[in-house]
């Protein structure tokens, strides 16, 4: 079996020309994980929100548990975050 390794860069390329729920949910591991990148909890929840609303279902479970870490006020930022990837993308 091939197994293939993708970048964050990589990944939000995907991201953005497919709207894929996969790809967003992908980039919600590497963020919540430090993989490729640096750990980011807000950034995580941004693209596990974007992943859910795309239909994944997965990304929402992650989501809530993303959210049981962080204040409001990041809960806050990370859905503006996602409400302006949508209005670029």
């Amino acid at each position: 079996m091939a197994r293939f390794e993708y970048g964050a860069s990589d990944l939000v390329e995907a991201a953005v020309v497919s709207g894929g729920a996969d790809a967003l949910f992908q980039l919600g591991l590497l963020y919540s994980a430090g993989r490729d990148v640096e750990l980011d909890l807000v950034v995580a929840h941004k693209w596990f929100n974007l992943a859910a609303l795309r239909g994944n279902e997965e990304a929402k479970i992650y989501r809530m548990e993303i959210s049981r870490e962080l204040s409001r006020q990041d809960v806050a930022r990370a859905q503006r975050m996602a409400r302006e990837w949508l209005r670029r993308h």
